[in-house]
C-alpha cells in the first residue's frame, strides 16, 4: 500500500500523512452556515471531505471527523461585514432563528444521505459551544485583542505570519474586510460582536464585552480544538475559506496555544464549481441544489461521480449535459456489477490481474486522492472476463469503499427516478407497455409504434430488448 501524500495548502507541498496520534486521523470540516438552502457548489465540499475520510479509514486509520453547523456569527460578507445571515434571513421569513436552523440543517442532512456521504463522529452546532467561545476569547482577550464599541477585535499583528494560507499579509491582501472605526489594522477581525442598542437580535448572550455573539471565525477554533485537541491532523474546506475565514482561525489557533503552530497539520481545499449561467448563486432565486437535480430525474450519485471525475483541486464546471453523461456512466457500471451479485465474495485476491489494477487504484487515491484515475481502474476491473468472480467482487467492493457509489447496493432500476414533471405515473407506463406487447404479439405494429409515440410525448424512453424496459425521458 502506497504512502498517502496529500497537498497542503498551508506549506503549497504535497506532504505525506503523518498522524498526530498513531492509528488514528483526526478531521475538522468547514460545514454549511444553515440559513438557506445549500447548492450543489457547497455539496462538493463535502462529497470531498467524505472522500478523504473513506481514504484515511481504507488506509487503516481510525477516523474521527467533525462536521460543524453553524446556526449563528457568520455575516452576509465573509470578510467581516454586513448582517449576520441568520438573523437576516429570519427577519425576511418572520420565523424564529431556531426554526430556520433546524429547517435548513435538516435539509443540509437530506443531501448529505442523497450523497452516501458518511456520517461523522459528530456534527458540532455552534450555539451549543457560546460558553466555550467566551472562555477561548478570555483566554486571548489581554495579549492579542482590543475592545472597540462594536465588539472585541483580534490584533493580527501579535502572531507570527498572519495570512500566510492565504499569502495575504498586507492591508492591502485584506483590503476587502469592512474598515471599522477604531481598528487598528484592516485585517483585524471580530472575536465578539456586541449587539447595536438600536438592534433586536435573536440570538445573543452575556459577556465580559457586552450582551452579543460570537464572530464565525471563533467558532471552528473553539470546536475543532475542544473537539479534536490541538494540534489536529487536517482542516478541510472550500477554496474560498482559504483567504479569510481560514487564516483567523489559524490566527487564533496560534494565539490560544502560544505558540505558531496552526492548529491542524494540514489545510486542505476543494476548488469551485463552476455554472456559466450564474444559478448557482443563492441569490439568484432558483439556485442549482440537490433537489433539483433528483426533480429533473437524475439520481443524487450521479453528481456525486461528477465530481469524482475531476481532482478536488480543480475546477469544475457544471452543465447537464455533463451531468448526464456520468449519469450514464454510473448506470453503466451498476450494470457490470449486477451479475456478480449472487457471487460469494472471495476472503482475499490472489488473481495478479485483479492486484496489478487495485495497486494502480491505491496509488491514485493515495496521490492526493486522484479519483479520476481510481475510478477508471475500477471500470477496468469491472471489464474484466474470465477471472474469479469471487476475488472480482471483492476487489470492486473495495474499491467502492473508497468511492462511495453504492454499487453492490443498488440496482439499475433504483437509478430511474422520476421527474417532477412527469404526467403519468410507473403503474400506468407498466399497463401502456403491456396494451403494446400484446400489439407487437399481433403484429400490429402500426399500434405498436404509436404507443411507443405517446409515451415518448409523456417524457418516457421505451427501450426495447432491454430488461429494464422503460426509464424516463431526461430534460437537459
Amino acid at each position: 500500500m502506497s504512502d498517502l501524500k496529500l497537498f497542503n495548502s498551508l506549506t503549497r507541498h504535497l506532504e505525506t500523512f503523518q498522524p498526530v496520534h498513531p492509528g488514528e486521523a483526526r478531521v475538522y470540516s468547514c460545514g454549511p452556515t444553515v440559513y438557506n438552502y445549500p447548492h450543489i457548489g457547497n455539496m462538493r465540499a463535502y462529497v470531498f471531505a467524505d472522500t478523504l475520510g473513506r481514504v484515511l479509514s481504507y488506509k487503516g486509520y481510525k477516523l474521527t471527523h467533525i462536521i460543524n453547523i453553524t446556526d449563528v456569527g457568520h455575516l452576509t460578507d465573509d470578510a467581516d461585514a454586513g448582517e449576520d445571515k441568520m438573523e437576516k434571513m429570519a427577519a425576511e421569513k418572520a420565523q424564529s432563528i431556531w426554526d430556520i436552523a433546524r429547517h435548513y440543517t435538516e435539509a443540509y442532512w437530506a443531501d448529505v444521505k442523497a450523497l452516501n456521504i458518511r456520517q461523522p463522529a459528530k456534527w458540532s452546532i455552534a450555539t451549543d459551544y457560546v460558553p466555550q467561545m467566551i472562555e477561548f476569547a478570555k483566554s486571548i482577550a489581554d495579549k492579542h485583542c482590543y475592545e472597540l464599541d462594536s465588539g472585541l477585535y483580534f490584533d493580527t499583528s501579535t502572531v507570527s505570519n498572519y495570512g500566510a494560507l492565504a499569502r495575504a499579509q498586507t492591508d492591502e491582501g485584506e483590503g476587502r474586510i469592512e474598515a471599522v472605526e477604531g481598528k487598528r489594522h484592516a485585517a483585524d477581525f471580530a472575536i465578539w460582536r456586541k449587539t447595536p442598542p438600536d438592534e433586536n437580535r435573536q440570538m445573543e448572550w452575556d459577556s465580559p464585552w457586552g450582551r452579543g455573539a460570537p464572530g464565525w471565525h471563533l467558532e471552528c477554533s473553539v470546536m475543532s480544538g475542544d473537539l479534536l485537541g490541538f494540534p489536529f491532523d487536517i482542516h478541510t474546506g472550500g477554496i474560498d475559506h482559504r483567504e479569510i475565514h481560514h487564516p483567523n482561525e489559524i490566527a487564533q489557533n496560534q494565539a490560544h496555544t502560544c505558540s505558531d503552530h496552526s492548529g491542524a497539520r494540514i489545510w486542505m481545499h476543494n476548488n469551485f464549481l463552476i455554472e456559466r449561467s450564474g444559478k448557482m448563486s443563492k441569490s439568484a432565486g432558483e439556485f442549482l441544489r440537490v433537489q433539483l437535480l433528483i426533480d429533473k430525474g437524475f439520481h443524487p450519485l450521479a453528481y456525486r461521480l461528477m465530481c469524482l471525475q475531476a481532482h478536488y483541486r480543480s475546477e469544475l464546471e457544471f452543465s447537464w449535459d455533463g451531468l448526464a453523461a456520468a449519469f450514464t456512466r454510473l448506470k453503466r457500471m451498476v450494470m457490470a456489477v449486477s451479475p456478480l451479485k449472487g457471487t460469494e465474495t472471495a476472503s482475499e485476491v490472489t488473481d495478479k490481474r485483479l492486484i496489478d489494477l487495485f495497486a494502480k487504484f491505491d496509488a491514485a487515491v493515495s496521490d492526493d486522492l486522484n479519483t479520476a484515475i481510481a475510478l477508471t481502474a475500477l471500470e477496468d476491473t469491472l471489464s474484466l472476463k474470465k477471472i474469479d468472480q469471487g476475488q472480482k467482487l471483492l476487489a470492486i467492493a473495495q474499491m467502492d469503499a473508497v468511492l462511495g457509489l453504492e454499487l453492490l447496493h443498488i440496482e439499475r432500476a433504483d437509478l430511474r427516478v422520476r421527474p417532477k414533471n412527469a404526467v403519468v405515473t410507473e403503474p400506468e407506463i407498466e399497463a401502456i407497455l403491456a396494451e403494446r406487447r400484446e400489439a407487437r404479439a399481433n403484429k400490429d405494429f402500426a399500434a405498436s409504434d404509436r404507443i411507443r409515440d405517446a409515451l415518448t410525448a409523456k417524457g418516457v424512453d421505451v427501450m426495447d430488448g432491454d430488461p429494464l424496459g422503460w426509464d424516463w425521458k431526461l430534460e437537459i
